[in-house]
């Protein structure tokens, strides 16, 4: 291991959402390298975006927007089936919203990241990713499309001629397809630091992920996400930080749709 790290340069992207009312927001802004900020759709307003715009600005983070389904009631994780003409203006409003933030803050929206259940079914549905990725172009074309890795919203995106950015997660696990164990499902989540950081380093170093079923699959990451509410948030975002510098694997933004 030690000497395909000596022949290669390694680095990854981390990010995460932010501007959802968590208590760690600063903290961990200072361990990523890019953000993706709620924009209305399940939490923010215009409020919370120019604070957390200004705090990632202060970071020297890239800057994404974090829409969802409008449903801050159950902060955006119900899955939902609406008209995909109102999705359409529903996102380009929560998109536009953010970035005009950022742009009056002098700074550039980056990338955009659907939250919750939005982001579960665009990566299973094509259609569904389509009525994202069209929302996603009429704001700008040169915004990247992050997303699931090996998800329909990365290759339906791609198909589009968007940039796109393939996402893993740290603290969740993963089935024989590659998929995201669902967070009804008792294992879904990796509550052990240390398991979480293995999982990290098995992403960037060797481009693989241990299924739940024992199956060492092969996956794309160009960015990790580091949860900003859960129990551990704050702890991982640090030693995962820490453990990557560690193993000289450099944490930078995203650069046409790659962290490399």
């Amino acid at each position: 291991m030690q000497k395909n790290k000596a022949q290669r340069i390694l680095a990854i992207d981390l990010n995460a959402d932010l501007g959802e009312g968590g208590a760690h927001d600063d903290e961990i802004l200072a361990c990523v390298s890019s953000v993706n900020i709620a924009c209305g759709g399940h939490a923010g307003d215009v409020a919370s975006m120019t604070v957390a715009v200004a705090a990632a600005m202060q970071h020297g983070v890239a800057i994404g927007a974090h829409p969802s389904f409008p449903d801050r009631e159950n902060f955006g994780r119900t899955e939902m089936s609406l008209a995909p003409e109102i999705l359409h203006t529903e996102l380009i409003a929560q998109i536009t919203a953010l970035q005009n933030v950022v742009a009056a803050a002098g700074g550039h929206l980056r990338h955009v990241k659907p939250h919750g259940a939005l982001y579960n079914q665009a990566a299973r549905d094509a259609a569904l990713a389509q009525v994202v990725v069209n929302a996603i172009a009429a704001v700008d074309t040169d915004l990247r499309v992050v997303g699931l890795a090996d998800s329909a919203l990365i290759h339906v995106a791609r198909n589009a001629g968007m940039a796109t950015v393939e996402e893993v997660f740290a603290d969740r696990r993963y089935d024989a397809q590659k998929k995201l164990i669902s967070r009804s499902m008792p294992n879904a989540c990796i509550e052990d630091i240390e398991e979480a950081l293995r999982q990290v380093l098995l992403f960037v170093e060797e481009k693989k992920v241990l299924s739940v079923d024992g199956k060492l699959l092969d996956i794309v990451a160009d960015t990790i996400c580091l949860h900003g509410d859960g129990k551990h948030a704050l702890a991982l975002a640090l030693l995962t930080r820490r453990t990557l510098e560690e193993n000289q694997i450099f944490v930078r933004a995203l650069t046409g749709g790659k962290s490399i």
